[in-house]
């Protein structure tokens, strides 16, 4: 009859250790899951706070704090030296650019890494142009020139990238929509005593003046984008 109790004893017990055991794992991992989602939601909020309601498409300006930026700054006669294109994935958004190598950063990190954390995001004006499926196929475009190294020479072809050629080229290999007609290096303001010397530590005496080249400031400029903020 001992026996008998002992092992019912000993049933019930191990019976109670394992509920215990269940009941503390399922507790934990419900807890790791809600305190895991609290900490998205409060990222995404974080992210989104005091930043306008950004669109797959939207373009953003900044003025970065790379060595080149006044140059380009000078050379293109505008506050602007960097730029990329928004895409929204799972509701935060990201900016896709072309920096060292093309890749993405959230749109807060982004806007965080720029001169007084300053920044401007235009919109294509007409939006109705395209459907949902050209910026699913924009994104994806995009997301195939991750890993391309930063083209410092500026060229034009698509081995390398630089900033404003990667969002030029999002919208018009894909959207067929041409922002802005490119120019020649010989166009922009490359003059100044700056420029003058970037150009020379960049390409020595074969400088390209012939190169087609777009740059932030054109964008920013295009008749085909709003103001966003």
């Amino acid at each position: 009859m001992n026996s008998k109790l002992k092992n019912i004893k000993h049933i019930i017990y191990s019976v109670f250790f394992f509920v215990t055991i269940l009941s503390g794992f399922i507790f934990t991992v419900s807890f790791s899951l809600k305190n895991r989602k609290q900490k998205q939601d409060k990222v995404t909020k974080a992210i989104t706070n005091g930043i306008p309601d950004v669109k797959d498409g939207d373009i953003i300006f900044q003025s970065s704090k790379s060595q080149q930026s006044k140059a380009v700054e000078l050379a293109t006669n505008s506050v602007f030296s960097h730029c990329g294109i928004i895409f929204i994935e799972n509701g935060v958004p990201y900016v896709y650019e072309a920096v060292q190598p093309v890749g993405k950063r959230t749109l807060i990190d982004w806007i965080n890494s720029g001169v007084g954390e300053k920044y401007k995001i235009r919109r294509l004006i007409d939006r109705g142009i395209l459907e949902n499926q050209s910026w699913l196929s924009m994104q994806e475009y995009a997301q195939k020139q991750f890993g391309k190294n930063y083209d410092s020479y500026f060229s034009w072809t698509d081995k390398e990238m630089y900033c404003s050629e990667y969002v030029w080229k999002i919208y018009h290999e894909i959207a067929k929509i041409t922002l802005v007609k490119p120019k020649e290096l010989r166009e922009f303001n490359i003059d100044a005593p700056l420029i003058r010397k970037t150009m020379f530590e960049r390409y020595g005496n074969d400088i390209p003046y012939d190169e087609l080249m777009v740059s932030p400031g054109q964008l920013y400029d295009s008749d085909l984008l709003m103001d966003v903020n």
